[in-house]
């Protein structure tokens, strides 16, 4: 999966959050995390790029991927 660049938006507590996070650890994929709670830039970064505050939100070469469903099935299909 080295042929992309990677960053997951995520947020403490959200449930599907968790839900990526869950399948990446399950299946050993890593992938920079950026908290949008802990760092204002990232909640400024997502609102910029994906034009809205929606987490998790996967960037993928840049460009936004939201729902946790389509991000797993993204990395189901790698």
């Amino acid at each position: 999966m080295a042929d992309h660049v990677y960053k997951l938006f995520v947020m403490p507590g959200c449930p599907w959050c968790r839900r990526v996070d869950d399948y990446l650890s399950a299946n050993g994929i890593e992938v920079p995390h950026a908290d949008i709670t802990a760092d204002p830039a990232n909640r400024e970064e997502l609102l910029r790029v994906g034009g809205k505050v929606q987490v998790p939100c996967l960037f993928v070469d840049g460009e936004p991927m939201y729902e946790s469903g389509d991000i797993i099935d993204y990395f189901a299909r790698r």
